[in-house]
C-alpha cells in the first residue's frame, strides 16, 4: 500500500528532531516541504528525491505528496512544529477525504514534532504552566471578526496564550487590536514573552509586559507567550504557577487545612497550614505520576 508520512521537525534545530522523524525522512523515496523547511534538514536528505514549493503553495504541496504515494513511493512531506498544529495535517486530511475512491489508496501516517509554543516556553521558563491556548493571528484563512471571539473567549477564561502569526508586513495591527482586547481582562503588566526563531541560528528573546510588548520588533517568524491573571516574573524566567500553592506549604511541603492529597481542592473558606507534614499512602505511592498527586 502507497504511504504517505507528516512528519514535525520541531522549530528549526536539527538537534530538536526526534528520532522517529529522522528515520522516516533518512528511509524516505520522495521528502515533500516548504523550500525554508527542507532546507533545515539537508543533512538527512542524500538521495531521496525533493517536491518543494514556496509560502501560500501548500495545496500544490499536499496533492504532489499524495500522488507520489498513490504511486507506490514512500512520502515523507515535512512541517515545522508539528503536522497538526497550523500546518500540513489537516489539509492532507481533507485532500484524503475527498480522493476519487477508484485511486489507489494511500496509507498516512502522522509523526510529531515540537510546536513552537513548546520551544519558545522552554526558552523563558514555565508561561504555560496551567491550562493554556493557542490562537493564530493570521486571517489568510480565518475570518478575522472569529480570531477576535476568540481572544476575548480566551481573555475571559483566564488562559495564558501563545500568539502564532502575530505580525507580518501586511498585518500590523491585529497583535495590538489582541493587546486591546487582553488588557480589558488582565493587570497591564501580566509578563509577555516575545520569541523570535526558536532554536534557529536567529533566535532572539525578549521579555516584556502586556501593556508595552508590541512596542518591540518581531515578524511571523516570532510566538507571542502571554501570561494569566497568575503569571509572574521570577527573575528572568516567567512562572504560570499550577495551583501548588492552593493546596502545600511550599516551604515544608505540608498539606493545608481542609486540603487533601488525590482529591478535589476545597475552595471554601481561607485554607492554613497544618503544623505537621501528612505523608499518606497515596503519596507514597510511586507509580503516581506528578499531575496525580495535585
Amino acid at each position: 500500500m502507497a504511504k504517505l508520512t507528516l512528519v514535525g521537525l520541531g522549530p528549526g534545530s536539527i538537534d530538536l528532531v526526534t528520532p522517529a522523524a529522522r528515520e522516516a525522512i533518512e528511509s524516505a523515496d520522495v521528502v515533500a516541504g516548504y523550500k525554508a523547511y527542507v532546507d533545515l534538514i539537508t543533512s538527512l536528505i542524500d538521495q531521496q528525491d525533493v517536491i518543494q514549493s514556496g509560502m501560500t503553495r501548500e495545496w500544490e504541496r499536499a496533492a504532489a505528496a499524495i500522488d507520489a504515494a498513490a504511486e507506490g513511493k514512500s512520502v515523507v512531506l515535512v512541517c515545522s512544529g508539528d503536522s497538526g498544529m497550523y500546518a500540513m495535517a489537516p489539509l492532507v486530511l481533507e485532500l484524503l477525504q475527498q480522493r476519487n475512491p477508484e485511486l489507489p489508496v494511500v496509507e498516512l501516517a502522522i509523526i510529531p514534532g515540537i510546536t513552537a509554543a513548546n520551544a519558545c516556553a522552554s526558552l523563558v521558563g514555565a508561561p504555560l504552566g496551567h491550562d493554556s491556548c493557542t490562537i493564530s493571528l493570521s486571517d489568510l484563512l480565518t475570518p478575522w471578526e472569529v480570531i477576535t471571539k476568540r481572544i476575548e473567549a480566551a481573555a475571559m477564561a483566564d488562559f495564558a496564550i501563545t500568539f502564532y502569526n502575530p505580525r507580518s508586513k501586511k498585518r500590523k495591527s491585529h497583535i495590538e487590536t489582541a493587546q486591546q482586547i487582553l488588557l480589558q481582562h488582565r493587570d497591564p503588566k501580566t509578563p509577555v514573552a516575545v520569541v523570535n526563531a526558536a532554536y534557529r541560528d536567529d533566535q532572539r528573546v525578549m521579555l516584556s509586559t502586556l501593556d508595552s510588548f508590541t512596542s518591540l520588533e518581531f515578524g511571523m517568524n516570532a510566538a507571542v507567550l502571554v501570561g494569566n491573571s497568575n503569571s509572574y516574573y521570577f527573575g528572568d524566567w516567567i512562572v504560570t504557577p499550577r495551583g501548588y500553592k492552593n493546596k502545600y506549604q511550599l516551604e515544608t511541603g505540608a498539606v493545608l487545612s481542609g486540603q487533601k492529597r488525590g482529591h478535589a481542592l476545597k475552595t471554601s473558606g481561607a485554607p492554613q497550614v497544618e503544623t505537621e507534614i501528612q505523608i499518606d499512602a497515596e503519596f507514597q505511592e510511586q507509580t503516581m505520576t506528578e499531575g496525580d498527586r495535585v
